[in-house]
C-alpha cells in the first residue's frame, strides 16, 4: 500500500478509501446481532404486583353562562334573568363536586355586565370560574 508524501516529484496523494477496516467493524456487528437476536425473543417471567385503586373522581359538570351584546344573560343556552342567575349559581355552589362555570360574553358587551355577572357568582360560593375566548381575533396592539 502506498501513501504520497509532500516530496517533489511526480508521485500524488492517494485518493483511494481504505475499506477494510470498515468491513472489520461491520462483519464484527453482524456476528454480535446474530449471536443476540435469539436471545431477545425469549420472554422474562415477572410476576408484577396487582394495584387496587379507587375509580377516579368524576370530572365535575360545566355550567355555560353567555351575555350578549344587549346584555341578556343565558344559562346553558337557556334565557334567564339576574334573580334567576343568583339562584342558580347558589344551587351550583351547593352541588358536589361544584360545578366548573364558563363565562362567555360578545365582544361589544360592557365590562360592567360581565363584572356583574363574576361578583353574582362569587357572592354564591363559586370556586372555578373560566372566561371562554375565540382565538385568531383581529387584535391590534396598544402603541
Amino acid at each position: 500500500m502506498a501513501f504520497g508524501g509532500f516530496e517533489s516529484g511526480p508521485s500524488q496523494p492517494m485518493a483511494d478509501i481504505n475499506t477494510t477496516p470498515l468491513v472489520d467493524v461491520m462483519l464484527v456487528l453482524l456476528i454480535i446481532f446474530i449471536v443476540c437476536a435469539p436471545l431477545m425473543t425469549q420472554a422474562i417471567k415477572v410476576d408484577l404486583p396487582q394495584a387496587s385503586a379507587a375509580p377516579a373522581d368524576p370530572k365535575p359538570d360545566t355550567v355555560q353562562v353567555a351575555l350578549d351584546a344587549a346584555g341578556k344573560l343565558y344559562w346553558n343556552k337557556t334565557e334567564i334573568n339576574a334573580e334567576e342567575m343568583v339562584a342558580r349559581f347558589s344551587g351550583a355552589a351547593a352541588q358536589n363536586p361544584q360545578p366548573e362555570v364558563h363565562l362567555s360574553a360578545d365582544k361589544e358587551t360592557r365590562y360592567q355586565r360581565v363584572a356583574e355577572v363574576m361578583a353574582a357568582a362569587k357572592e354564591a360560593g363559586i370556586v372555578k370560574l373560566g372566561f371562554v375566548t375565540q382565538p385568531g381575533g383581529t387584535h391590534e396592539p396598544r402603541r
